[in-house]
């Protein structure tokens, strides 16, 4: 037997095994769906309708939350870090995408109508290609590079008629799985290539009875998904072809292998995976009521008022068809009819009393047969929300605890199978996505940035067998409608307990060694993660049990005599007072002698100043008093010179009376020199005169700025000094 034929014959044995659980299953879909002759006059109760709608309503209602957490409670900050991001890529994926809703509702739904729904997990990277235009090297072609633009997990809800495994009497002796797949032409030949695609033959479809008489429009290409436990191997098989179309090793590198999670089963013994379908269990009771609907139903119809009347009085007829209220139909021979005892005598009306208490008795048969049927279920008045007034409420939640058993079993099948599913998910996550991916799905940038510091440790620990590190569950409550009241006691609860028991702590820390402030803080986180609500407040606890446990570990000074520690404090205190007294002493020296010391240095300066001052005035008398008599010397020697021109003048005018005289002679006879000569002299004083304004205008500017420094210098003697302090507030100088 070839490889392709062994693996066919177990896919046989399957459809052989479960051909009478198929045939059934396809007569309940029919009855849910309330499917019947069109003439057909009996009457049903649709009990199957109403069961499932309740039990789906009470199993799932919403989407499930993932509660990713560290399987030991230990103090692991890397560990904290990568369950936050795990469950934040967990939450992305689930309200991102819309498959794992359907999915869950799809398979509830089998689970309540046939017994079995199922799920397939996949991995499904999205490649990109971007053009880079016509290459050097071949002018015709285009060069383009793959790219990864996203990575998901998608969860594929498999129909009850398209899963199947190898028969075994429970589900951990199954090795094989496999669903049937049915692919179009251009998804066979993009899967498998050109040449096996467009062999595969397109004779299949979902239903073969909507598609009898069909001439294959509309069909497509069925392909079996096989994967092998025992050789690690996935197969795609062609039934049509009878050929292996393609075989790999391990894709994904799940834990358990198979892509799927242990289907949602109904009612399964310990012989067989062959599901019982819930309403094989109450069918009889609802075939009863069927009956009983159908019989009610006639005696709705016969209950009606019927009889016999007088012809002789046609005027009765109008009785039933004409009166109403305060309405009174004439009789034309009065005496004559009321001779006949009237009424009594002319009508004779059918008793339907016995109609009505067969009708009676009826409804009280169809109400024991439905309460056999909760009995049967586990539905019961309190879970549908009918109650009686008269009941008090302790009744009511008694009630409600011992009727709601087998729907918490219900609730917890759902609740696991959706944490399976999300197992798979998780694991594909971090087996097969990039960091960055992984990282940018985590909202690692919303992380504080103590935390941010530990995400490559936290992304490289979620690499490595993430099952082991984590245990990762759907929460019961979290797929159902939860009461507002109930989380705020919840959360009441929790704040409660936690503030009890850390004034407890206290009180208990005081007495006991500090070795046991670790084991109190163990005690607090044990409580914390108790809590659903607390989980969110993880981290925190972490870091305030660390800073605890790290104060604790502090070497502690032994506890003295308590007279001792009063005479040492006592000394404590008179050494400090004499060590302020010293210091203050030591200030008030220092300042004096920095008093002083400042005293005598703006005392020299002064004396410096007067000096420079006194200095700069002499040489500048000197100076003056010497371009004094230098100008002197000189004026003298021009006049000097000038006279003796003159008189050279004189000489020549009398020798030569015809030159022009360079003096005059006034009309005394003295000689004088001319106005020209005079305008020179007259220049020259004046600008002696300037010369000699300017040297004091100097002098005055240099007595001005002596007189400002002595100013400065007295203002800086006479100001109060500034106490200058280091940072302990102690006096270290003066400005």
């Amino acid at each position: 037997m070839t490889k392709v034929e062994l693996y066919l014959n177990t896919v046989t044995q399957y459809d052989k095994e479960f051909a009478k659980w198929s045939g059934r299953t396809d007569k309940i879909l029919r009855r849910y769906r309330d499917e019947r002759q069109v003439n057909s006059m009996q009457s049903r109760y649709n009990m199957l309708w109403a069961n499932v709608s309740t039990l789906k309503a009470a199993t799932f209602s919403r989407m499930p939350k993932a509660d990713v957490s560290r399987r030991f409670k230990d103090n692991d900050p890397v560990g904290r870090v990568a369950s936050m991001i795990l469950e934040r890529a967990m939450d992305f994926e689930i309200n991102h995408y819309g498959d794992l809703k359907h999915c869950l509702e799809a398979s509830v739904f089998d689970r309540f109508l046939g017994g079995r729904g199922s799920a397939w997990v996949r991995y499904e990277p999205k490649i990109e290609s971007q053009d880079y235009g016509v290459s050097e090297q071949n002018e015709e072609s285009e060069e383009s590079a793959e790219y990864l633009d996203s990575e998901a997990a998608p969860v594929d809800y498999v129909h009850w008629k398209d899963f199947g495994h190898e028969p075994a009497r429970t589900w951990d002796e199954v090795n094989r799985v496999w669903r049937k797949v049915y692919m179009t032409r251009k998804a066979l030949v993009d899967r498998f290539g050109e040449e096996l695609g467009n062999k595969v033959p397109l004779d299949s479809s979902p239903d073969d009875q909507k598609y009898k008489d069909s001439d294959g429009i509309g069909k497509k290409g069925l392909v079996i998904e096989l994967w092998d436990r025992e050789t690690k191997k996935v197969l795609w098989i062609s039934k049509s072809l009878n050929e292996i179309l393609d075989e790999r090793d391990d894709p994904l590198q799940l834990e358990e292998f198979f892509p799927c999670p242990k289907p949602l089963y109904a009612t399964v013994t310990n012989e067989t995976l062959v599901p019982i379908p819930d309403f094989t269990l109450y069918q009889d009771q609802a075939n009863a009521l069927d009956v009983l609907s159908t019989r009610i139903s006639g005696l709705i119809d016969a209950l009606k008022v019927r009889g016999v009347y007088d012809a002789s009085e046609p005027t009765l007829q109008r009785l039933f068809t004409e009166g109403e209220n305060n309405t009174l139909i004439p009789v034309k021979n009065w005496p004559a009819f009321s001779e006949k005892q009237g009424l009594r005598g002319a009508i004779d009306i059918v008793d339907i009393t016995p109609i009505a208490m067969a009708l009676k008795n009826a409804y009280e048969a169809m109400a024991q047969l439905k309460q056999e049927i909760y009995d049967i279920t586990g539905i019961s008045d309190i879970i549908r929300g009918q109650s009686n007034v008269i009941e008090t409420a302790t009744s009511a939640q008694i009630k409600s605890q011992f009727a709601s058993l087998r729907l918490k079993e219900y609730q917890d099948g759902v609740a696991f199978y959706a944490s399976n599913i999300l197992k798979l998910k998780a694991q594909i996550i971090c087996g097969q996505f990039q960091p960055e991916t992984l990282m940018k799905i985590g909202g690692v940038e919303q992380l504080s940035p103590t935390d941010q510091a530990l995400v490559p440790q936290a992304i490289a620990m979620l690499k490595d067998n993430p099952m082991r590190t984590f245990r990762i569950e759907v929460a019961t409550d979290s797929m159902l409608y939860q009461d507002e009241q109930r989380e705020k006691e919840d959360r009441v609860a929790f704040l409660g307990a936690v503030g009890q028991f850390l004034e407890r702590a206290t009180q208990a820390s005081q007495g006991m060694p500090p070795e046991a402030t670790p084991l109190l803080m163990d005690l607090l986180k044990f409580g914390v993660t108790g809590y659903r609500v607390g989980r969110v407040l993880e981290g925190e606890f972490d870091n305030v049990a660390d800073a605890i446990k790290e104060q604790a570990k502090q070497p502690k000074q032994p506890k003295q005599d308590p007279e001792m520690l009063k005479i040492q404090m006592e000394a404590q205190s008179r050494q400090a007072e004499l060590q302020n007294e010293t210091q203050m002493r030591q200030q008030e020296i220092q300042l004096e002698t920095q008093k002083q010391e400042a005293q005598a240095q703006n005392d020299m300066r002064e004396r410096q100043h007067k000096a420079e001052l006194d200095q700069a005035l002499e040489k500048q008398r000197l100076e003056f008093d010497a371009w004094k008599s230098k100008l002197e010397n000189e004026t003298k020697i021009f006049v000097a010179e000038l006279e003796a021109k003159t008189k050279l003048k004189q000489q020549y005018m009398q020798a030569n009376p015809l030159a022009d005289p360079l003096v005059d002679i006034d009309h005394e006879g003295n000689l004088h020199l001319t106005d020209e000569i005079q305008g020179v002299l007259s220049a020259v004083n004046q600008n002696v005169a300037e010369l000699i304004n300017a040297n004091y205008a100097h002098n005055q500017e240099l007595a001005a700025k002596q007189e400002m420094a002595h100013q400065a210098l007295v203002e800086h003697m006479t100001r109060p000094k500034t106490v200058i302090r280091d940072a302990n507030g102690k006096i270290i100088g003066v400005k």
